[in-house]
């Protein structure tokens, strides 16, 4: 495939143990950690050229490439943007995406099994900050003997996690790209946030966390939370384009209550989907995470961190993101300013609402590749 990383694995590394457990920043511990996490390209003598990406919700580590005998037309969920010659160019860079703490796919989360007790933690897991995934995140990079970044990238969830990591350890990373991004969810996103909740744990088969070795596990619920997610993810004009008012399968309408309108059709799909790749509680965690974070809630702190470093930031927003829209980048990137953060911003015209961010927009991955070759050019690294 042309410009792809080709056939990739996902590799394990314990960052944690009883040793040297994990502690939050709740003051909550956890005994183990183990991480699953993708690298592309290779890391240059200097050791200058990483670039970690930050993953959204329902993402995880295979974020390029395809995995032995997958299928090649169903690469990693960022294929579009990682690659030679690419934005994240791995000709010049070493990328690393790594799943997030609490997830379900690969790295230690609710579903994993606690020491304690033998059986999963379910909701004895306890909950997680954004701060807490950056800490994991550095965990595996000190593994890795990487001491610092020449970038860190996410949008959504992980815009909120490239945002926190450089606040908090601004010395660590050249730049950050924050996208499609908040600094504190509005109240309407928390609303979805708690209806979202609310069908998983309302689900009869929920049982309480502890579904794991049950028959059955709260799949109509997680289903229902992704279909509504799902919504916020699109703009108007891309369900209109998308599917308009046509019908499924027919040329009349049927008149029922059953699956009618294409729209339906393509949610339920992915709800479905969903629930064969992803964990309950894991959704329950890192949407919870979304809604607590607050990363400038002492300003005073937040300026004198980054007065200590020199962290630059890169603050994209999508005009047709209406679930984080560019108000709340404005509003965040006017943070940074007033902090004294040196901040690129950035409105991107697409139809494609929250989601844009995982589009190949061409405006889009232009900005990024600019923005990544100033900071290469600024370290050293040779352009590609």
């Amino acid at each position: 495939m042309p410009n792809s990383v080709g056939t990739v694995e996902t590799q394990r590394a314990v960052v944690f143990d009883r040793d040297r457990p994990l502690t939050l920043d709740s003051g909550a511990v956890i005994e183990q950690v183990e991480v699953a996490y993708e690298t592309y390209g290779e890391l240059n003598p200097e050791r200058s050229n990483a670039v970690f990406i930050c993953h959204a919700l329902s993402g995880d580590a295979h974020a390029a490439g395809v995995h032995p005998g997958d299928d090649p037309d169903r690469p990693g969920w960022w294929d579009n943007i990682v690659g030679p010659g690419r934005p994240l160019d791995t000709d010049r860079f070493f990328v690393i995406c790594a799943n997030v703490l609490g997830g379900c796919r690969g790295t230690t989360g609710p579903s994993s099994t606690d020491p304690a007790t033998g059986q999963p933690y379910g909701l004895r897991f306890p909950l997680l900050q954004v701060r807490d995934l950056v800490t994991v995140h550095r965990a595996l990079l000190a593994k890795l003997d990487i001491e610092k970044l020449l970038a860190a990238i996410g949008g959504s969830l992980g815009g909120m996690q490239a945002l926190q990591w450089s606040i908090d350890h601004p010395g660590e990373i050249d730049g950050a790209l924050v996208i499609a991004a908040s600094a504190r969810l509005s109240a309407q996103n928390i609303a979805f946030s708690a209806v979202a909740r609310e069908a998983i744990m309302r689900d009869p088969d929920f049982a309480d966390g502890d579904y794991y070795e049950n028959e059955r596990r709260p799949d109509r619920g997680l289903g229902l939370a992704r279909m509504i997610g799902h919504i916020t993810y699109l703009s108007e004009q891309s369900m209109r384009e998308k599917f308009g008012r046509r019908i499924q399968d027919a040329e009349t309408p049927r008149y029922g209550f059953d699956v009618d309108f294409q729209v339906e059709s393509y949610l339920h799909y992915q709800g479905q989907s969903f629930v064969e790749r992803f964990d309950a509680n894991t959704y329950l965690y890192l949407g919870r995470a979304m809604d607590y974070f607050n990363p400038f809630d002492d300003p005073v702190e937040v300026q004198h961190r980054l007065e200590s470093g020199k962290t630059g930031f890169l603050v994209l927003s999508f005009d047709s993101d209406w679930r984080f829209s560019t108000t709340h980048a404005r509003d965040l990137a006017g943070e940074l300013r007033a902090a004294g953060g040196p901040v690129t911003f950035r409105e991107i015209s697409s139809s494609h609402g929250h989601d844009s961010f995982l589009f190949p927009t061409p405006d889009y991955h232009r900005t990024v590749a600019g923005y990544l070759d100033r900071l290469a050019a600024a370290a050293g690294i040779a352009s590609g």
